[in-house]
């Protein structure tokens, strides 16, 4: 490799790495943080495709990425038939592998993948995992495709676990902001309701002449008898639109 060549590269890798942290510091979505990781890979290894499957706590992958197309839809075959290397690293929690695919073993341990990957013409597959750094699980795993019988050196994995380590913390964190943004969302519309909620009773208190206890105990009512939600009774009592009926308790 040429002095020139190999500024390059350095320069793509470096490039890799910047791109892969970028999350750190602004939100994307997982799926376009997965994708970059693929494109990287294919880039910086000697390989021909990359897939990524992602899991949740429970084992249900639920993000697919791959580099192209049909390696995406090869993805989603193995996932759908339940086998591959990708599906077998995220039950088995195991650490990065490699496997011949067009030899007898690989047709024995996925009947029906290994027909599939040999027919797009490739004939290697090695798995890494998305590690968690703190709990030491397998977020998900990335397969790295090839069309050559030679395996992924050494230097080679350590570089696609480095890159899927990356990219892990950047997923892991996207995804604590999603769970962050939707509580708070839930708790800001909770609060909303309360709001409402206790100005219908003071409402129905101060016209009607009744207790807020009484108040409240009349909108569930009405709530629960028509199966309404409290907060949307209580919208309604603020437009005077139930306010009558609310004063009989039976109706």
């Amino acid at each position: 490799m040429t002095a020139m060549s190999e500024r390059r590269r350095e320069e793509r890798l470096a490039s890799a790495f910047v791109d892969l942290a970028a999350p750190l510091t602004r939100e994307v979505s997982v799926t376009d943080v997965l994708r970059t990781l693929t494109e990287h890979c294919v880039d910086l290894l000697d390989v021909s495709a990359a897939g990524v499957l992602l899991n949740v706590p429970h084992g249900q992958v639920v993000e697919v990425v791959a580099s192209d197309e049909y390696t995406h839809a090869l993805e989603l075959f193995g996932l759908e038939c339940d086998e591959g290397p990708c599906r077998d690293l995220c039950h088995s929690q195991s650490h990065v592998s490699e496997l011949r695919l067009d030899v007898e073993a690989a047709c024995v341990r996925w009947p029906r993948f290994t027909p599939r990957a040999l027919l797009l013409g490739f004939t290697s597959v090695a798995t890494v995992p998305l590690r968690c750094q703190d709990t030491g699980t397998v977020a998900g795993a990335l397969s790295l495709l090839h069309d050559l019988p030679r395996p992924l050196d050494d230097t080679q994995l350590r570089l696609a676990q480095a890159l899927a380590d990356t990219a892990t913390i950047c997923v892991i964190r996207q995804q604590m902001m999603h769970r962050q943004k939707t509580q708070i969302a839930q708790l800001q519309g909770s609060l909303e309701s309360r709001i409402v909620i206790e100005q219908a009773k003071g409402y129905l208190s101060s016209s009607r002449g009744c207790s807020t206890d009484q108040a409240f105990t009349r909108m569930r009512t009405y709530a629960r008898n028509r199966r309404l939600k409290l907060s949307d009774v209580a919208h309604q009592v603020l437009n005077g639109a139930v306010a009558d009926t609310l004063l009989d308790p039976e109706r």
